[in-house]
C-alpha cells in the first residue's frame, strides 16, 4: 500500500538503488518489446556510474525523486532540463519506474508531478516523455494525467527497428494537478 511510502529528493547515497529499480523496471516492462539479449546484457555495475553522476548534478539540471517505503527505495522519476527544446518542450521526463508491487496505487502520478513542479521551480514550461510505442501501459498512464500525444518516429534499438511515441505536457501546472499535487504559484 501506497501509503507508507514517501517521495523525496534523491541524494547520491541512492544511486545504487535507483540503478536497481531502473534495470528492474526495463527488464519487467520492456520484455517482448525489445530485444531479450539487450535486457540481459544489461548491468548494476554499468547502469550505477550514470546515476552517480546524476545525483551528484547540480539540482537546477536534474530532477531525481525516489519513493521509498519500509523496505528501501522502490521507485523514482528522473527529469532534466533542455538546453535545446524538443517538439518545442523545454525539459523532459527522463525516467519513471515503480516496483510492481507499488504500481496503480498513485505512486507514479505524484512522481511524475514532483518533477513537473520542481522542473518549473527551474523555469520550466513543458516537458516531454518518449516511451516505446507498443508499451501500452506507458502510452496509458501519459495519457491518464492529460499528455498529448505529439509525434511517433522510428529509431533503432540493438539493430532492431522500433517506434517511440513522445508525449508532451505544454502546462506543468495541469501535471502537478493531475497527479493530485498543490497547484504551481
Amino acid at each position: 500500500m501506497s501509503s507508507g511510502v514517501t517521495i523525496r529528493r534523491a541524494t547520491a547515497d541512492d544511486a545504487e538503488a535507483v540503478a536497481r529499480v531502473r534495470l528492474d523496471g526495463w527488464r519487467a516492462s520492456y520484455r517482448g518489446l525489445v530485444p531479450q539479449t539487450s535486457l540481459d546484457a544489461m548491468s548494476l555495475e554499468a547502469s550505477l556510474p550514470l546515476w552517480q553522476r546524476v545525483l551528484a548534478s547540480p539540482t537546477d539540471r536534474a530532477s531525481v525523486f525516489v519513493a521509498e517505503g519500509a523496505a528501501g527505495v522502490a521507485g523514482f522519476a528522473a527529469g532534466t532540463g533542455l538546453a535545446e527544446p524538443k517538439q518545442g518542450f523545454d525539459s523532459e521526463l527522463t525516467a519513471i519506474f515503480l516496483a510492481r508491487e507499488l504500481q496503480r496505487q498513485g505512486l507514479g502520478r505524484r512522481l511524475a508531478g514532483t518533477i513537473a513542479a520542481d522542473r518549473a521551480a527551474h523555469g520550466a514550461t513543458g516537458m516531454i516523455v518518449w516511451v516505446l510505442a507498443g508499451d501500452k501501459g506507458a502510452r496509458g498512464f501519459c495519457e491518464s494525467l492529460g499528455a498529448e500525444l505529439v509525434v511517433e518516429q522510428p529509431f533503432e534499438w540493438d539493430g532492431m527497428p522500433l517506434v517511440e511515441a513522445g508525449y508532451g505536457w505544454r502546462d506543468l501546472g495541469a501535471l502537478v494537478a493531475a497527479a493530485g499535487l498543490k497547484a504551481l504559484h
